[in-house]
C-alpha cells in the first residue's frame, strides 16, 4: 500500500510537470504570434497612410479626385464628392486678387504684356488682354458691362486692356487694383507719331497694315512741320493724352486744365497700388515683384533672360527722330500739364521705392526745364477743322492699335 501510493505519486508529479512544460511551450507559440502580426499590421497600415497622403496631395495639386477614382464612382454608382460630403471650402485666395492694368499707349505695354503671358503660365494666374485698342472712353453702359465681365474673371486674375479710369465703387462693385506705367511725355508722343506711320521691328510692312488709309503727304510729314505749323496731331487736345488715363471717363477728363491734373492724381493716390516710369522699368518690375508676389515673382529674371530680350527687341519704334530745340519747346508748352502729372507720378514712384528701401540711381527727365527753358511763346490756336472735337479724340486713339 505504501509503495503503489508513492507510485502513484511520482506518476502525478511527472504527469504535472508535462502539463506545465505543454503549457509553457504553448504561451511560448502564442506569445510570438502576436509579435509577427503587429509587424505586418504596422506594415499595412504604413502603407496605407503613404497612400492616403500621396492621394490627398494630388487632390490638392489638381484641384479635384483623379480621374481614376471618379471613372470608379461612376461605374459603381452615380454617386459623386458633392453628393456625399457637399460643396468643398473656398480656396484661399491671395490679396490682392483682382488687378487691372490699364495700360497707356506707347509706355512699354507691349513689353510688360509679354512678361504678363510667361508670368500668367508660371504662376497659374488668369490673363485676359481686351483685344480693344481703340476705344478708351466708354457710356454709363459700356462700363458696367465691362465692370460686370471683369468682376466674373474667375480669381486671381489681372485684367489688361487700353482703358481710362473706370470707378467700380461709383457703381456699387467691388474696385479691383489698379497699375500702370507712364514715360516722359514728349518721348511717347515721338514714339507715337513715328510708330503709327512706320511701325516697329516686328515686321518692314507691318505700318501699312495698321494704317492702311493713310496718304503719303501724312505719312511723311516732317515732325518739325506738324508742332511748328500746328497741325492738328501734333495739338491739343490730341496731345493731352496721359492724364485722361488716370482721370476717368467724366467728359472733362479730356479737357486740358488743372481740374483733369488734380483728379487724375487724386486717382493716383485713392485706386493705385503703383504707377511706375518707363525710364527706370527694371525698378519698377523689382517693386511689383515685392508688391505682388504672387503675380510677378521672377519677372526681373525673366525679363533678363537672353530669350526674352530678343523679343523685347522687336516692339522698339523705328525712323524715330528728334525735333528741333525750338519745336520742342513749342511742344513741352503745350503739354505743360503733362509734365507736371509726370513729374508728380515721378515724385511717388521714387518715394515709394525709398519706402521699401530700394536704392537705384534715378535717371534724369528726357526733356528737363532747364533744357526747354520757357520763352515768351503763345501757342497759336489749331488749324480749322471739318471735324469735331469727338471725332479727333476717336482718331487719337484709334492709333493705339498694338497690342
Amino acid at each position: 500500500m505504501k509503495n503503489f501510493n508513492s507510485s502513484a505519486l511520482h506518476s502525478h508529479s511527472q504527469s504535472t510537470n508535462h502539463i506545465r512544460e505543454r503549457n509553457s511551450r504553448k504561451y511560448s507559440l502564442l506569445s510570438v504570434l502576436p509579435l509577427r502580426f503587429s509587424l505586418r499590421g504596422y506594415g499595412v497600415c504604413m502603407a496605407t497612410l503613404f497612400l492616403f497622403c500621396f492621394g490627398s496631395l494630388f487632390y490638392q495639386l489638381n484641384g479635384g479626385p483623379p480621374k481614376i477614382l471618379l471613372d470608379i464612382r461612376q461605374y459603381l454608382g452615380g454617386s459623386t464628392y458633392l453628393d456625399d460630403h457637399g460643396q468643398p471650402a473656398p480656396r484661399v485666395l491671395p490679396f490682392p486678387s483682382q488687378v487691372i492694368y490699364n495700360r497707356v499707349g506707347k509706355c512699354g505695354s507691349r513689353t510688360v504684356v509679354i512678361l504678363l503671358r510667361l508670368l500668367a503660365e508660371k504662376h497659374q494666374f488668369n490673363l485676359v488682354s481686351s483685344d480693344i485698342h481703340n476705344k478708351t472712353r466708354l457710356t454709363k453702359h459700356e462700363q458696367v458691362d465691362l465692370m460686370k465681365n471683369i468682376s466674373s474673371i474667375p480669381q486671381p486674375f489681372l485684367y489688361t486692356r487700353h482703358v481710362h479710369f473706370i470707378n467700380f465703387t461709383r457703381f456699387k462693385i467691388e474696385q479691383p487694383v489698379y497699375i500702370n506705367i507712364i514715360r516722359d511725355p514728349i518721348n511717347r508722343f515721338l514714339s507715337n507719331y513715328f510708330f503709327r506711320r512706320f511701325g516697329d521691328w516686328r515686321g518692314e510692312q507691318n505700318h501699312l497694315i495698321r494704317t492702311p488709309g493713310m496718304k503719303d503727304d501724312e505719312r511723311y510729314l516732317d515732325i518739325n512741320v506738324c508742332i511748328l505749323e500746328n497741325y492738328p496731331e501734333c495739338s491739343n487736345p490730341r496731345v493731352f493724352y496721359i492724364i485722361p488715363y488716370f482721370c476717368g471717363q467724366h467728359p472733362q477728363c479730356r479737357e486740358p486744365g488743372v481740374w483733369a491734373l488734380e483728379r487724375a492724381k487724386q486717382n493716383v493716390l485713392e485706386n493705385y497700388l503703383l504707377v511706375g516710369i518707363l525710364e527706370e522699368l527694371e525698378d519698377v518690375l523689382l517693386l511689383l515683384e515685392r508688391l505682388l508676389p504672387h503675380y510677378f515673382t521672377g519677372v526681373l529674371n525673366i525679363y533678363k533672360s537672353p530669350d526674352y530680350r530678343k523679343m523685347g527687341n522687336m516692339t522698339g519704334t523705328v525712323r524715330k527722330q528728334t525735333p528741333t530745340l525750338e519745336a520742342l519747346q513749342v511742344l513741352y508748352h503745350r503739354m505743360r500739364y503733362e509734365y507736371e502729372f509726370y513729374n508728380f507720378v515721378r515724385d511717388q514712384f521714387h518715394l515709394t521705392k525709398k519706402k521699401i528701401g530700394l536704392k537705384s540711381v534715378s535717371k534724369p527727365p528726357a526733356y528737363s526745364n532747364d533744357f526747354l527753358r520757357q520763352l515768351a511763346l503763345r501757342t497759336p490756336e489749331p488749324l480749322d477743322e471739318d471735324e469735331e472735337l469727338e471725332t479727333d479724340l476717336e482718331d487719337a486713339n484709334s492709333w493705339l492699335v498694338h497690342p
